[in-house]
């Protein structure tokens, strides 16, 4: 018997319908020669301080630095967790094969690895390795399963992070606690959390230290067209009026006249920051909520695998991109002029050497039905994207005018689309800030050397602030280490050295919320006092800096790759860990307390409307979650209750089930009180579902 382990009860679902394993047991489904069981999440973790040494339990100066001479690893205190492992721990005593089918990246090698571990494997393991959870690819996964020790550098990784992040945030939160906290507040110190959280504070600082200052420019209107004076900019009001008195004496003259015709490269494929960054700028989502939408959309097997950092496919997916093109027909109207030609094998779309484990977030092709609304738009941000990357350049043609009144020189430029290309795929939308300020200006043809009367003014203005942080910028930062980086080809070489990995970075923001470090004010994100402090209060740059956390990323990436040792990674974080301690314990203690945040006054409460219970029949079938419900004579079933089986009855064991009740069973699984009923894994009803 082989035993195959995915990462959570729904992919097992889907690998044993693939399989033919579709006989259900307790924990897992057998059949055809195998047997297909499940995790859900990490099930184990690090071992704690105590466990090594109990009286570390007790958070003491002396202790620190805590380092174990081994690392090793115990099962999370939880009964579903331990019922699990038991059950997968049997099955691979007694199986002939194991076949990793664990979420294909680093955190998915770290929890199988962690698993058969524990559970003391002898059996050979095999590495399913696929990039969507259609049926076609997992068969032709499983058709080409890899050899498990193909990814042990992927998980030398992965354990070295885990033991990077132990090492350093055990230590050095104990340590700061101690010594700068007061009563029982804890500061968290973390080897990415830390450094984000020190950007955020730098960019507060400059916001806080800014003085707005007024200046003057002098701009002038030549041919219905508005010049600006290319001097800087004028500090005192009388020195512009001058300048103003000098220009009603000179005519106007054109001495530049320069229009090229360019082109607006296409938009890149999303990786999980970018898709990020978009969803914020154009929906406001957090970067959690994105990352749980585009979660959902892959286990939904609408999109491919999402916890990526490449925005390239690799070259061998070039044959099948005409075939998922034809398979979006909710898009027929948008991929019909990329249908009407052979597809481009554009090298800013394809190209292995950009590409390492997984490829850029795609579609898969599959309908998008049953939807919710947030789901919706992540799913036609990645649907756009992709459909833009095969269209034809944006053409533009950009003008420079250059011209003078007396010795004051004057310049204006725009920029006319001459064939909009990619940008027809997003026609419809709704321009963004961004956009607004650089929308078409067409100027008028000059002819250098032609003069005339023109009407000078002044402008007046004021210096502005940097901008606080968004979650885009945030993220952004993050990819690259706090520098400013537009260009799309150099955020790619930045990318091994950026703070985080995308799948990290959501998580990351949210803990700093949570630790009331940092605030949301509408889209942007403010340091609080309390994270104010502890960045002052830590001296040692390390702790910090992007540039040196990114350089740690590096190494991560390095080992990942088999060009940089574990061990030598975590020798170097043991002598940091170290040198901090003895540093920190000898330096002056000043306190530091958790400040609540600030919240506005409560504007008067309006009366709330009744909630909405939705109506059964609009409801997605939990079973299959591929169709919708339907009412027939005693019961509510799947609209394809032939294949899937699902149906919950009006009443049960002689109680009348209300509307909300039902509502909560399919949403939630089961209802509230102690007297409740709950769906088991087989979706049948049972009792006492109360906690």
């Amino acid at each position: 018997m082989k035993v195959c382990i995915a990462e959570k009860p729904s992919v097992a679902r889907d690998i044993a319908e693939v399989l033919g394993a579709r006989q259900r047991k307790d924990g897992y489904y057998e059949g055809n020669g195998y047997q297909v069981t499940w995790t859900f999440g990490h099930f184990c973790t690090l071992k704690e301080p105590h466990d090594y040494v109990p009286g570390w339990k007790t958070w003491s100066l002396y202790d620190l630095p805590i380092i174990p001479s081994h690392f090793g690893i115990k099962l999370i205190t939880d009964r579903g967790v331990e019922k699990q492992f038991n059950t997968i721990a049997t099955l691979i005593r007694d199986c002939e094969e194991v076949i990793n089918c664990g979420d294909a990246g680093q955190e998915g090698e770290l929890i199988q690895r962690w698993v058969l571990l524990k559970a003391q494997c002898t059996a050979p393991v095999k590495r399913l390795w696929i990039s969507s959870l259609t049926e076609q690819a997992i068969r032709e996964g499983f058709a080409s399963l890899k050899e498990a020790s193909r990814y042990d550098n992927l998980y030398a990784a992965g354990s070295a992070r885990a033991i990077g992040d132990w090492l350093l945030g055990m230590n050095a939160t104990r340590l700061f606690t101690k010594k700068f906290a007061e009563g029982k507040a804890v500061l968290s110190i973390g080897r990415v959390q830390t450094p984000t959280l020190a950007m955020i504070v730098a960019r507060q600082k400059e916001i806080n230290a800014f003085v707005a200052e007024e200046y003057w420019e002098l701009k002038t209107i030549y041919r219905k067209t508005e010049f600006t004076a290319t001097i800087e900019r004028i500090r005192q009001q009388d020195r512009a009026a001058k300048g103003l008195e000098y220009l009603q004496q000179h005519p106007f003259e054109i001495t530049a006249f320069e229009r090229k015709e360019g082109k607006e490269g296409n938009p890149r494929l999303f990786d999980l920051t970018a898709l990020q960054v978009e969803a914020n700028k154009k929906y406001a989502f957090s970067a959690d909520e994105t990352l749980k939408h585009i979660q959902n959309l892959y286990e939904k097997k609408l999109v491919t695998y999402p916890r990526v950092d490449t925005t390239y496919l690799s070259e061998d997916l070039h044959p099948k991109i005409e075939g998922i093109l034809r398979d979006m027909t909710p898009y027929a109207n948008l991929t019909a002029p990329v249908l009407a030609h052979p597809i481009p094998k554009l090298k800013s779309v394809f190209d292995d050497k950009k590409v390492t484990d997984h490829h850029a977030i795609i579609p898969t092709g599959m309908y998008p039905e049953n939807l919710q609304l947030d789901e919706k738009r992540i799913y036609d941000l990645v649907a756009r994207r992709f459909i833009a990357a095969f269209y034809p350049e944006c053409k533009v043609a950009n003008t420079t005018v250059l011209g003078k009144a007396g010795q004051v020189e004057f310049k204006v430029t725009g920029k006319e689309i001459l064939e909009p290309g990619w940008k027809e795929v997003y026609a419809n939308d709704a321009p963004s800030e961004e956009e607004k300020e650089e929308k078409e200006k067409v100027l008028p043809v000059f002819e250098v050397g032609e003069s005339g009367p023109h009407t000078p003014r002044i402008h007046k203005g004021k210096t502005t602030a940097p901008k606080p942080y968004t979650e885009a910028t945030l993220l952004r930062a993050m990819e690259t280490a706090g520098k400013q980086v537009e260009d799309e080809e150099m955020r790619e070489l930045l990318k091994d050295n950026g703070i985080g990995r995308p799948s990290t970075r959501a998580n990351i923001i949210e803990t700093l919320f949570r630790r009331k470090y940092i605030e949301k004010r509408k889209k942007n994100i403010f340091a609080t006092q309390t994270g104010i402090d502890l960045i002052d209060t830590i001296q040692n740059e390390l702790l910090k800096s992007p540039e040196l956390t990114g350089a740690w990323e590096r190494k991560l990436r390095l080992i990942e790759k088999g060009e940089y040792a574990m061990e030598t990674f975590k020798q170097e974080l043991i002598v940091m860990v170290t040198e901090l301690t003895q540093e920190v314990k000898n330096n002056a203690a000043r306190s530091i307390s958790i400040v609540p945040l600030k919240t506005p006054d409560p504007a008067p409460k309006k009366p709330r409307a009744p909630k909405e219970i939705p109506a059964v029949g609009t409801l997605q079938c939990p079973k299959c979650k591929q169709h919708p419900l339907k009412k027939g004579n005693t019961a509510y079933g799947c609209a394809n209750f032939a294949a899937c089986g699902f149906k919950v009855p009006f009443e049960f064991e002689g109680k009348k089930l209300t509307d909300k009740q039902l509502v909560e069973l399919i949403t939630k699984g089961k209802t509230g009180g102690k007297k409740g009923v709950q769906f088991n894994s087989d979706f049948q009803l049972s009792g006492n579902a109360g906690d």
